[in-house]
């Protein structure tokens, strides 16, 4: 079963921009399924992510990783979940 990293995201982000140009070749290096989250469509993740866009998270794990990270930070989420 494939893992599914979640980039939590809202349209007109420029950092989620960054994030997704980080993260994007990461999840096909590594197999993974890249799912983005428009946070705009959902009120609690409004409330829960609105001022720490962009962030990641696994469907395997409960803590995120939050904005800034770079490739190696993103790379070492992804592998210790």
């Amino acid at each position: 079963m494939s893992k599914t990293l979640y980039l939590y995201t809202t349209a007109g982000c420029h950092l989620c921009d960054m994030a997704l140009a980080i993260v994007h070749p990461l999840t096909e290096q590594l197999g993974v399924t890249l799912e983005l989250v428009e946070i705009s469509e959902q009120e609690a993740l409004v409330e829960k992510y609105g001022i720490r866009i962009p962030v990641i998270r696994t469907d395997d794990k409960e803590e995120d990783l939050g904005w800034p990270f770079d490739a190696q930070q993103a790379e070492a989420y992804l592998s210790n979940s």
